[in-house]
C-alpha cells in the first residue's frame, strides 16, 4: 500500500495546543511511512529540542520564537537532504508560522493544525500541564493565558477532537498523497 507521498525531501507541520494529539499523530504517520518502505523519515517534536540543542531556551516570548525559529531549520537540513521532517510544536502564533514557512520551498512544507477543541485538550492532558497553569504553577501556558491564534492558511485542518487516530493519519495521508499527485 504505497501512498507515493515523498517525491523530495519536504517538512510536515503540525500544530496545535497542547493534548491536541500532536505527537501522537505524527509518531502514527512516521510508523505508517517507515512501513511503506520510506526510511528517510525523522520526527523533530519541541520535547526532543528542549533537551538538547535548546536547553539554554526558556519560555519568555523571545525565547519561544528562538526555539521554533531552531527547529525551522533543523527541519529545513533534514529536508534538503530529501528527508519527510513530521514535526510537531505547539507554535501559536500566526507570524510563527509565517516565519516557519518562509524558510521552505514552495510544495515542501505543509502546515496541519490540528485544531482540537481546548476542552478536549484539557481533558487528556497528557502530562498536568493544564491543570498546574489553571492552578498558576504555570504561566503563559498556551491556551489559558496565553494565545493560540488559529491558523490562517493550514494545508491540512483536524479536529483530533472529533476524528480517531486512524481517521486523521487517514486524511492527513490523503491531503499529502493528493499534493505529490
Amino acid at each position: 500500500m504505497n501512498h507515493a507521498i515523498k517525491t523530495q525531501g519536504q517538512v510536515i507541520w503540525l500544530t496545535g495546543l497542547s493534548g491536541s494529539g500532536k505527537s501522537t499523530l505524527a509518531d502514527a504517520l512516521a510508523h505508517q511511512l517507515k512501513y511503506e518502505d520510506n526510511d528517510q523519515i525523522y520526527r523533530l517534536d519541541g520535547d526532543i529540542l528542549r533537551d538538547g540543542l535548546n536547553s539554554d531556551l526558556g519560555f519568555s516570548q523571545q525565547d519561544r520564537d528562538e526555539n521554533l525559529r531552531r527547529a525551522a531549520h533543523v527541519a529545513r537540513l533534514f529536508a534538503d537532504e530529501g528527508y519527510t521532517v513530521i514535526s510537531s510544536f505547539i507554535t501559536p502564533l500566526e507570524s510563527q508560522r509565517q516565519m516557519i514557512r518562509a524558510c521552505f520551498p514552495v510544495d515542501t512544507f505543509y502546515e496541519i493544525w490540528l485544531s482540537t477543541p481546548l476542552a478536549v485538550c484539557e481533558q487528556r492532558d497528557p502530562k498536568g500541564l493544564y491543570q498546574k497553569a489553571r492552578q498558576g504553577q504555570i504561566t503563559q501556558f498556551t491556551g489559558i493565558d496565553s494565545v493560540f491564534e488559529p491558523p490562517a492558511a493550514a494545508d491540512l485542518v483536524l479536529d483530533t477532537g472529533s476524528a480517531s487516530l486512524a481517521e486523521s493519519l487517514n486524511s492527513l495521508i490523503h491531503a499529502l498523497t493528493i499534493h505529490h499527485g
